[in-house]
Formats: C-alpha cells, structure tokens, sequence
C-alpha cells in the first residue's frame, strides 16, 4: 500500500507542484478519457478544460500538497486523499482544500478519472 501511495503522490504532483511542466500529450495519458473534476470553487471541468488549462499555463500556481493517505476501492482503482493550499508571491498561504482523486489501473497505467476539491480552513 505504500508503494500504490508514493506511485499516486507522484502522478498527482505532476498536476500541480511548481517546475513541473506537463506536456499535453502526457496530460492526456495522465487524465482518463471519462476524466472529470469539481474544482475548490465548485465548478465543473471537463478533461478538454483541464488539459487546455494546464498545457498553456506552463508555470503553475505553487500548490503544496500534504497529508496525503490512500484507499483501495476495487481491484485497479483508488482514491488518493490530500490536503493543499497555496503559495502567494510574498510567502503566504491561500486556497485551503481538502482534495480526493479517484485513480484506475488502466492499460497505459494509472490515470486520473475524477478530482474534486472543498474549501478548507487555512
């Protein structure tokens, strides 16, 4: 289970940790075709959103990302839990989430099929 947890971290900060480019046709393999997300906002996203979003913003805004646990819901499917906020220019932290991501096991290997975030106390 530790060795699924760090696998999944990993994928995961590749979406959103500083200096880590994506390039769209690794989002693409990142993001499962049915992918979807209900962001901290509440707003909805579609795969196409998303991979336009972060493959024209090649400098993400600096999320930090922690307290991250996982749980097996079925054979070749999980569901990452983490908490994040954000880093302002002067240092400051912003943006408190609880966040879950739903991972599947699929032929090109993990992928991301749903993401959601809830506003969080700082």
């Amino acid at each position: 289970m530790d060795d699924l947890l760090a696998e999944l971290s990993a994928l995961e900060s590749e979406l959103h940790h500083p200096g880590v480019t994506c390039t769209r046709e690794r989002l693409e393999r990142l993001l499962h075709a049915d992918f979807h997300e209900v962001g901290r906002s509440g707003t909805r996203y579609t795969r196409q959103t998303v991979i336009d979003f972060l493959a024209d913003h090649p400098s993400p805004p600096r999320v930090v990302a922690y307290d991250h646990r996982i749980e097996r819901l079925a054979d070749g499917v999980a569901l990452l839990h983490f908490a994040s906020h954000g880093i302002a220019g002067d240092g400051t932290r912003h943006s408190a989430a609880l966040r879950m991501s739903v991972w599947r096991r699929t032929a090109l290997g993990w992928q991301l099929s749903y993401h959601q975030g809830t506003p969080a106390a700082s």
